[in-house]
């Protein structure tokens, strides 16, 4: 057991690490039991296209109002306490609404309320831990740290959770967000153990929030690699929102794969994603960061094209196995980068410039996909994806070096 013990979280990374791996993990399965039994009870209140798209919409909409000042808070403020006040709101929000639901008073209305509470608590809380691992490992271990928290999203939000969702849910609508609430309380319970500096890590703070965003955004204006790779995120998943807003009828209606076929897409991304979890100290060994994010981007642009090309779901299963591995592997080597060049102080702001950028992109490439596929169809968001991903990466391909390089320098990346 301690081998096993070693193998998920080396003894070199501390113990907080470990209680904020026990405590990220456990979080993620929750959130997954959530990812399936939330749709699923939306469903069972409306069958309105509208009312539907408006709950994913409303839990995606926190961070656009909220993002930049979640993490401008995540600098000023003890960030232990952040996690633990927004945790425990989120449980204050989903115990309300299996009231709800137990007196059989729950409504669409009730739902789409619970789904925007429960984001805005989203955004402080995960915006505050993306800031934790710089704090408790060296520079040189944020990529192991990365690779084992990334593990646990895969396995406990993508892969376990939704189909124990599903289940919960069938034996009884409230039982999913019931033991959702449990789980969360015990990555409260975790979190608190993580032994962290008290107060917020800027010192004594005598400005106002407003400013404080604006200094978040000079210093990535100011940072030429940052502000790069952060345009990157904003632009491909703008291409990656217009073409996966359609996956469902892609796979519905052009490969003919069924509500099946559909779910085997998405689990074949999970699995490629846990493959790579397990390969990836040893590929990343061998091979540089900056190579790392050139194969990735370019796999990318090539996902895409095959998707548009696909002539049936088995090629399409085995191409979105091939994305589930390397976007795992963008995400923990894209991290690791911006960790390793951003100060302690801007961890928050900066992060939730990243955030941001990510959920405006997809709401801005969901707006365009629907559209392109209506006019040209269900294969156009996808070779819309295709171009735009290309020209984007021939633009900075040579910009990802120093991207990848950027915090080698520590005395640098703190000016």
């Amino acid at each position: 057991m301690s081998r096993l013990g070693e193998v998920l979280a080396p003894s070199r990374l501390g113990r907080p690490f470990r209680w904020l791996m026990s405590a990220s993990w456990t979080s993620n399965i929750g959130d997954g039991i959530a990812l399936a039994a939330g749709p699923l009870l939306v469903a069972s209140q409306t069958r309105n296209p509208t009312l539907v798209a408006m709950a994913a919409l409303l839990q995606r909409l926190p961070w656009l109002l909220l993002g930049l000042w979640a993490g401008a808070i995540a600098d000023r403020v003890d960030r232990k306490r952040i996690i633990v006040t927004a945790n425990a709101l989120r449980v204050l929000v989903v115990v309300a609404l299996c009231g709800f639901i137990v007196s059989d008073h729950v409504s669409i209305a009730v739902v789409l309320v619970t789904m925007f509470l429960y984001g805005v608590c989203e955004v402080f809380a995960d915006s505050t831990a993306g800031t934790l691992l710089p704090m408790l490992v060296g520079r040189d271990d944020l990529r192991t740290g990365q690779v084992r928290l990334q593990a646990g999203f895969l396995t406990a939000n993508q892969l376990v959770g939704p189909p124990v969702g599903a289940f919960l849910f069938a034996a009884g609508m409230a039982w999913p967000f019931v033991t959702q609430v449990l789980l969360v309380v015990v990555a409260i319970g975790l979190v608190a153990r993580v032994d962290l500096p008290r107060g917020g890590v800027r010192g004594s703070v005598e400005t106002h929030v407003r400013a404080d965003i604006r200094d978040g955004l000079r210093w990535i204006r100011h940072h030429a690699a940052m502000r790069t790779l952060a345009l990157v995120i904003l632009t491909f998943n703008v291409t990656w929102g217009a073409a996966w807003s359609v996956l469902v009828l892609y796979s519905l209606d052009h490969l003919d794969m069924g509500e099946v076929g559909f779910g085997l897409l998405t689990t074949a991304s999970a699995v490629g994603g846990v493959i790579a979890t397990l390969s990836f100290d040893r590929v990343s060994s061998r091979f540089s960061l900056a190579l790392l994010m050139k194969v990735c981007l370019l796999a990318e642009v090539l996902t895409h094209l095959a998707l548009a090309l696909a002539p049936n779901g088995t090629v399409a299963i085995v191409i979105m196995f091939g994305f589930g591995a390397y976007a795992f592997t963008w995400g923990t080597v894209s991290n690791t980068v911006r960790q390793r060049a951003v100060p302690t102080a801007y961890q928050g702001r900066v992060g939730s410039v990243y955030m941001t950028g990510l959920f405006l992109g997809l709401v801005v490439g969901q707006a365009i996909g629907g559209p392109l596929a209506e006019r040209w169809g269900l294969t156009a968001p996808f070779w819309f994806a295709f171009v735009g991903t290309a020209v984007i990466l021939a633009l900075v391909w040579r910009q990802l070096d120093s991207i990848a390089h950027a915090g080698d320098d520590p005395d640098m990346a703190a000016a």
